[in-house]
C-alpha cells in the first residue's frame, strides 16, 4: 500500500512553511505534464506488478484493484481486509465472468534478508462483491519425532506419498517462508496454484482443501505413474537420498501456470516446462507430465527458467517466456511459442527479458526490462517502444515493464512507474496513484489538505531518477518553478511557461543548472504564478 506521510517543520530559516512528504513504495516521474486528476479512489501503487482481464473487466496487483471499461472509477476492494489494510500484496490472479481468485503474500524479513512469504488465497464468485479468505495450507510432521525449529532436520519428518504403485520421500512444507502463490488458474471449483518452494498445489473444492501435485525429476522427460523415479536429494551428511526436495532439483520450484482451453496444464519451473493432460482431474497418483528443458535445440526453450505462460485467444498457441537457469550460462532470455503442445518452439526476442505478454485486435505485446514490444504478425517483426507517453505524462526512462493483460477495448501494461492503456497501441493514457491536495484518497483519507507536494520525497536521483512536484494552478497563468539550496542559492530553473486552470506536476532530475547532481540535503522549491507564491521541500538522500 503507498504509505504517505507528511512531515511538517516547525523551523525552517526561510520565510515560508514547508511541507515533507514521503512516499515509500515504487518510484515515479518527470518534467512538466498536463493535467493530473484527483480522484478519491485510485490504484494502490504505481508499481503494478499483476493484470488479468475478461471482456470489458480489469483486476490489478498489489491491490486487488478493478476497473471496468465505460464506467470510469477504480473499485478498491475494502472486505478484503489483509490487502485493504494489512501487508497482503496480489502475487497472481485468474479471472472468469463472476470468479475471482487471488493469491496473496508479502514480503518478510527472515535473518536479515527479504524473503517472499504465502498467506493465502482470496476467492469471489460474484464479481468482486464479497470475498472469501482461505489460509496457505501448510504440513505438520508428527511432532513426537520431529522438532522443525530445530536447525537439523531429520529424515524421519519426510512425508510419505504414493505415485503410481510406489511410495516415495517428500520435504515437508511448515513455513510459508518463499512459498509465495507466484500464479494461479481455475477450471470450476478446482484451483491450481504454483508456490516456488511449495510447487504445484492443487484444490477441488474451491479453496477449502488442498494437495501437493507431484512434477518430474528435472532429469526426467515425463513422469508417468507405470515407472519407478528418483529425485536427487542429500541428508545432512551430503549422502544421496531418494527424497522430493526443490532445494536440489529445480524443476520443484513453481513459478508459472496456465491451464488452456483444450484443459491441458502448463506449469512452468526453474528447469522448464511442464505439460499435462489429466492434471485437473485425476487422482494426484495417477497424474502423469511431459517434461521440456533447454537443450539448445533451435526449435526448443530459449532458457529453462519459464516465468510467465500465455495462450494466444486467436489460434491457441502457447507462449512462454524465458530466463536463464543454467548454472553454466547455456541458456539465456528469450520469448517462445508451441502450436504443438510443446513438440516444437518458434523463438524470438533472444537476449530479451520477457516478462509477460498479452494480445489484442491480432496484435502480440510483450513486456519486457527495456519498454514495450509489438508485433501484428505473428512474431515475425517487432516494434519497440523504448519508453510510453501520453498527451499529459509519461513512464519515466529506466522504469521496468512488469505485467501485461488485455480488455475488449484496450491493451494494459503494468510498469513499476503506473498503468498505461491503450486502444491502438500507438496512443496512450497513463495511470497512477491520485493523491489530491485536499483531503487524500481512500487509502490516506484523513491527510490534511496542502497546496503542493513532491514525491518521492525523500529523493534518491540515482534509485528513483526523478522527484514530481504536484500543484494547483487556480487559474490561467504564468507559473514559474524554481530550486533553490539551503543557503537560497538558485539550484535549477525548472519551469517558466503560462498554464490553464488545474492541478498539474513537474519533474525534476536531482540536477543543478550544469547537469551536476545536487549533493545529499535539503533543497526548496518555489511555485511562483502571478502574485501568488507557494513553496515546498525535497530531501535529498542519494
Amino acid at each position: 500500500m503507498v504509505k504517505l506521510i507528511r512531515v511538517f517543520f516547525e523551523s525552517i530559516p526561510i520565510q515560508f512553511a514547508i511541507s515533507l512528504f514521503i512516499l515509500f513504495p515504487p518510484d515515479t516521474v518527470a518534467q512538466v505534464t498536463g493535467l493530473i486528476p484527483e480522484r478519491y479512489y485510485s490504484i494502490q501503487e504505481n508499481s503494478v506488478s499483476t493484470l488479468e482481464a475478461y471482456g470489458d473487466t480489469l483486476w490489478t496487483g498489489p491491490g486487488l484493484n478493478r476497473w471496468v471499461e465505460g464506467q470510469g472509477e477504480w473499485y478498491i476492494p475494502q472486505a478484503a481486509d489483509s490487502v485493504f489494510s494489512g501487508r497482503g500484496r496480489v502475487y497472481s490472479l485468474a479471472i472468469s465472468r463472476d470468479t475471482i481468485v487471488a493469491g496473496i503474500g508479502y514480503t518478510s524479513l527472515v535473518g536479515g534478508q527479504r524473503v517472499q512469504t504465502a498467506i493465502g488465497y482470496y476467492r469471489s464468485v460474484n464479481g468482486g462483491d464479497h470475498w472469501k479468505f482461505y489460509p496457505f495450507p501448510l504440513e505438520e510432521p508428527d511432532p513426537d519425532i520431529c522438532d522443525m525449529d530445530s536447525d537439523e532436520y531429520l529424515p524421519e519428518c519426510d512425508i510419505t506419498f504414493r505415485y503410481g504403485d510406489l511410495e516415495y520421500k517428500r520435504l515437508p512444507v511448515v513455513v510459508p517462508q518463499q512459498s509465495p502463490p507466484f500464479e494461479v488458474d481455475f477450471s470450476g471449483d478446482t484451483i491450481l496454484s504454483v508456490n516456488w518452494a511449495s510447487g504445484l498445489m492443487r484444490s477441488q473444492n474451491g479453496g477449502i482443501d488442498w494437495e501437493r501435485i507431484i512434477l518430474p525429476p528435472s532429469t526426467e522427460t515425463s513422469l508417468n505413474p507405470g515407472y519407478e523415479y528418483f529425485w536427487f536429494s542429500q541428508d545432512r551428511e551430503g549422502s544421496l537420498l531418494n527424497r522430493y526436495d526443490p532445494r536440489f532439483d529445480n524443476n520443484l520450484l513453481g513459478f508459472s501456470l496456465l491451464i488452456d482451453r483444450q484443459r491441458r496444464v502448463w506449469v512452468g519451473t526453474a528447469s522448464g516446462i511442464n505439460v499435462s493432460e489429466n492434471a485437473l482431474t485425476s487422482p494426484v497418483e495417477r497424474i502423469s507430465w511431459e517434461h521440456l528443458s533447454f537443450t539448445g535445440d533451435p526449435h526448443g526453450l530459449l532458457g529453462d527458467w519459464v516465468i510467465k505462460i500465455r495462450e494466444n485467444p486467436v489460434n491457441g498457441d502457447i507462449w512462454l517466456t524465458n530466463w536463464p537457469s543454467d548454472p553454466d550460462n547455456r541458456d539465456g532470455y528469450g520469448l517462445v511459442s508451441t502450436s504443438d503442445g510443446g513438440i516444437s518452439f518458434s523463438q524470438f526476442l533472444k537476449g530479451v527479458r520477457v516478462n509477460d505478454i498479452t494480445f489484442h485486435n491480432g496484435m502480440i505485446y510483450v513486456v519486457t526490462d527495456e519498454g514495450l514490444y509489438k508485433s501484428e504478425d505473428d512474431g515475425e517483426n517487432w516494434t519497440h517502444i523504448r519508453q510510453i507517453t501520453s498527451p499529459n505524462t509519461f513512464i519515466k526512462d529506466g522504469a521496468r515493464y512488469l505485467s501485461a493483460a488485455a480488455t475488449n477495448r484496450q491493451v494494459w501494461v503494468g510498469t513499476s512507474d503506473g498503468l498505461a492503456s491503450s486502444i491502438d497501441g500507438v496512443n496512450w493514457e497513463i495511470t497512477r496513484v491520485d493523491m489530491p491536495l485536499r483531503g487524500g484518497n481512500i487509502y490516506q483519507a484523513d491527510l490534511p489538505d496542502t497546496e503542493t507536494f513532491a514525491y518521492p520525497n525523500p529523493f534518491s536521483p540515482s534509485r528513483h531518477q526523478l522527484s514530481r512536484i504536484k500543484y494547483e494552478v487556480p487559474e490561467y497563468s504564468r507559473v514559474r518553478i524554481r530550486i533553490f539550496d539551503f543557503g537560497m542559492n538558485l539550484i535549477r530553473n525548472l519551469e517558466n511557461r503560462a498554464l490553464s486552470r488545474g492541478v498539474y506536476e513537474t519533474s525534476w532530475d536531482g540536477m543543478d543548472e550544469n547537469g551536476r547532481q545536487v549533493e545529499n540535503g535539503p533543497v526548496f522549491y518555489v511555485i511562483e504564478m502571478g502574485s501568488r507564491m507557494i513553496n515546498g521541500k525535497i530531501l535529498i538522500l542519494d
